[in-house]
C-alpha cells in the first residue's frame, strides 16, 4: 500500500450539465474518446501510486459504479450528496486507512490529469515530512488534485456546503504547502457543461 491513498468525487448532481442540455443522468458517465469520464479520472488514479483508490458516489450512484465495472477500487456513498461537496470530501477520507499518510483527492469531472501529475505530487509531499498538503500550480495559480495529509482530515471534515480544500490549503504557509508545476492545464480544467466536454473532445481529436 503506497503511503498517499486516492479519494475520486464522484457523488454530484450534474446540475448544470443537466440544465444545459446534458442527456446523461450525470455527467460522469458521459463518453470521452469512447471511455465515461470518471473511469477516465479513476483509470488515471489506478495507474499511479496512490493506494487504495476509493470512488465516492452520491447521486447516479449505479450509473457511476456501472462505468466503473472491472476496476479494483473501493466506493464509499455519500447519502448527503445534495448538500455539497463537503459531504463527499467528508465521506471519502473517512474510508481512507488509517496508516495512510494522506490522500490525493481528484475531482470526477477532470479527466486531463494523468498518472504522472499524481506521482508528481505524492513524491514530493512524501519527500517533505514536515507538509500537510500539496497542490499542482499552473500559470500561477493552484489547481486539482490536491493532497490532503492526515493532519488535515479533521479540518476538511468540518467543511460544509460546497467547500472544498481551497479554504485548508489557503490557511498553511509554504512550509506546509508543497507546490508543483504542472505541465499542462488540466489541473483546472473541468466539465460543467456539454459546451465543456464538446471543446476536451474536440481537443482530444486534434491532439492539442
Amino acid at each position: 500500500m503506497s503511503d498517499v491513498a486516492a479519494v475520486v468525487l464522484a457523488a454530484g448532481q450534474s446540475s448544470r450539465f443537466r440544465a444545459a442540455g446534458g442527456a446523461q443522468e450525470t455527467k460522469l458517465v458521459a463518453a470521452l474518446d469512447g471511455k465515461p469520464i470518471i473511469r477516465r479520472v479513476v483509470e488515471a488514479a489506478l495507474a499511479s501510486q496512490a493506494r487504495p483508490v476509493v470512488v465516492v458516489t452520491g447521486h447516479a450512484r449505479e450509473a457511476v459504479e456501472e462505468a466503473l465495472s472491472g476496476l479494483p477500487v473501493a466506493t464509499a456513498f455519500n447519502p448527503d450528496y445534495a448538500y455539497g461537496l463537503s459531504t463527499s470530501l467528508r465521506a471519502g477520507l473517512a474510508a481512507v486507512p488509517t496508516q495512510a499518510r494522506g490522500a490525493v483527492v481528484l475531482l470526477g469531472d477532470m479527466p486531463k490529469v494523468d498518472a504522472r501529475l499524481i506521482d508528481a505530487l505524492i513524491s514530493a509531499f512524501v519527500f517533505r515530512p514536515q507538509a500537510l498538503a500539496a497542490a499542482p500550480v499552473y500559470n500561477r495559480k493552484r489547481g486539482n488534485p490536491v493532497i490532503l495529509g492526515r493532519a488535515l482530515f479533521d479540518r476538511a471534515a468540518r467543511a460544509a456546503g460546497d467547500e472544498g480544500a481551497r479554504r485548508l490549503l489557503a490557511a498553511l504557509d509554504a512550509t506546509q504547502l508543497v507546490e508543483v508545476e504542472a505541465a499542462q492545464g488540466g489541473v483546472a480544467f473541468d466539465i460543467d457543461t456539454p459546451s465543456d466536454l464538446a471543446v476536451l473532445r474536440a481537443a482530444d481529436r486534434f491532439g492539442d
